[in-house]
């Protein structure tokens, strides 16, 4: 079986990348006109082999491929994706890799929660289990207790994602306002979890993940972790459809750290732009991870802030529509700058 792949290269941004876009010189990268790209790694593969060619944007023939990359995605849980967005992490967790147990009580959360607000983030995605490696379930009930109040609180004035794997918090958390779910076994840890977000009509994040939690970084093994990453995915965007859920209502996150190791991470970050073949809005979440310790030799999670921050804008040079950030100020800081940098008419200095 041969399977061909599409990988945005040449990438321009702010005003040569609007300027290449009217022209016909180059597409949207995303849907975003603030980003282009004016060639396309074209991939082809079969068990054992992988070719690989270079075309021009206006060369290349596959019209669907193109189009995937280049359609507007439409707004997110009524936030928008014509730039990159923020959402900001509110762990409400005692054993959180970075932040487990920080955020203690309801009320402590909830004022973390508007902090990040305030600071820029467009999404706030409260989640009440660690999904770090080697981290055990959490029962529902435990769960639940954790998260209720905080997701009902915010979700009053600010776009709440839940961050969860069980179908019961999930319907919990749309009930009490929250708009988007974020799931990182991709509606397959719990079987009820589809059925609920296709009749809720909320918008889902798929994430991939290779195995379970307390398991997944004993040995994490690909054939080509970019491809194979890309498959999944678009396994699982088929799933979702399948299920019922509208188009407009999927966004993808090629799960960073979730059954990867650093270098596979590496490899995830130098192809980003392969994910925008799956014609959905893309999610980067990498944040304080363990292999941004590796390549910069900071072994303290929460002191990841400056790598975190290089990674981020990475991402989004890739056209990441959602960033998933701890360090929400930092973050915001520096994409206003990259955005500035490539359109200087955007800023009233």
């Amino acid at each position: 079986m041969s399977r061909t792949y599409y990988r945005p290269l040449s990438l321009a941004f702010g005003r040569d990348a609007a300027g290449l876009i009217a022209s016909g010189r180059a597409g949207a990268l995303g849907g975003m006109t603030h980003l282009a790209f004016s060639h396309v790694e074209v991939l082809s593969r079969k068990v054992g082999h992988l070719s690989r060619s270079i075309e021009a944007y206006r060369d290349v023939s596959h019209e669907p491929a193109l189009r995937a990359i280049t359609t507007p995605r439409p707004t997110f849980g009524g936030v928008g994706m014509d730039s990159t967005r923020i959402m900001g992490i509110v762990n409400v967790t005692p054993d959180s890799f970075s932040d487990g147990g920080q955020l203690s009580s309801d009320a402590v959360a909830i004022a973390h929660g508007r902090q990040l607000a305030e600071e820029g983030a467009d999404i706030l995605d409260i989640g009440g289990e660690s999904t770090r490696p080697g981290s055990e379930t959490v029962s529902v009930p435990d769960e639940l207790s954790r998260v209720a109040a905080v997701i009902a609180t915010l979700a009053r004035d600010h776009v709440v994602s839940a961050d969860t794997r069980k179908s019961a918090i999930m319907a919990a958390a749309i009930k009490a306002g929250a708009k988007i779910i974020n799931d990182v076994s991709a509606l397959g840890h719990d079987a009820d979890s589809a059925a609920v977000v296709a009749q809720a009509n909320v918008p889902v994040i798929l994430m991939h993940a290779q195995g379970e939690p307390k398991t997944m970084q004993l040995n994490p093994r690909y054939e080509h972790v970019l491809l194979d990453v890309y498959d999944d995915l678009r396994e699982k965007v088929d799933f979702a459809l399948a299920a019922g859920i509208a188009q407009e209502n999927i966004c993808v996150d090629p799960g960073i750290g979730f059954g990867k190791t650093f270098k596979q991470n590496l490899e995830l970050m130098a192809g980003l732009t392969l994910f925008h073949g799956l014609g959905v809005p893309l999610l980067v979440g990498l944040s304080r991870k363990g292999f941004i310790g590796a390549v910069t030799g900071e072994k303290t999670a929460a002191d990841r802030v400056h790598g975190s921050v290089g990674g981020a804008i990475q991402a989004a040079l890739a056209g990441a529509h959602i960033l998933r950030v701890h360090d929400v100020k930092a973050t915001v800081a520096a994409v206003r700058m990259f955005t500035a940098s490539g359109d200087p008419d955007s800023v009233d200095l």
